[in-house]
């Protein structure tokens, strides 16, 4: 069975170069298993061009440090909140609001991540950011 240090997961999965050393990832089984840090920020913009202009991807957490905004566009849902110490599920047609500099350890469906990473890495590329980092 694979075990690794969140800070030993390989940058990028070594699948999504762009993504930066923010966003450290590993395939195991049918889950991505990833570590992110991240700066505080807005990331709706993200999502333009995916189905809704939200993400397609649930997410299965845990915030060691920060704060993470999870917002349901054109739903009734209210916004869920998840801060340091505490685990989260963000079902998919959400977009994401880091309200602080936060680290959190997800799980996702490989299939579903690796969809939405191709999209930010795609956003960077037709916007001629090669060598640009994305923060997801």
């Amino acid at each position: 069975m694979p075990v690794s240090k969140l800070t030993d997961l390989p940058v990028g999965g070594g699948r999504w170069p762009l993504c930066g050393v923010g966003f450290r990832s590993v395939h195991w089984g049918d889950l991505e298993v990833g570590y992110t840090t991240t700066i505080a920020a807005d990331h709706t913009a993200g999502y333009h061009g995916l189905p809704g202009g939200v993400c397609q991807c649930p997410h299965y957490g845990y915030v060691f440090k920060g704060r993470i905004r999870c917002h349901f566009p054109g739903a009734d849902w209210p916004d869920e909140v998840a801060q340091a110490g505490e685990a989260y599920f963000f079902p998919a047609g959400h977009v994401l609001i880091y309200e602080e500099v936060t680290e959190a350890l997800e799980l996702n469906p490989a299939d579903a991540l690796g969809r939405l990473m191709d999209h930010f890495e795609g956003m960077v590329a037709r916007s001629n950011g090669a060598g640009t980092t994305v923060e997801p």
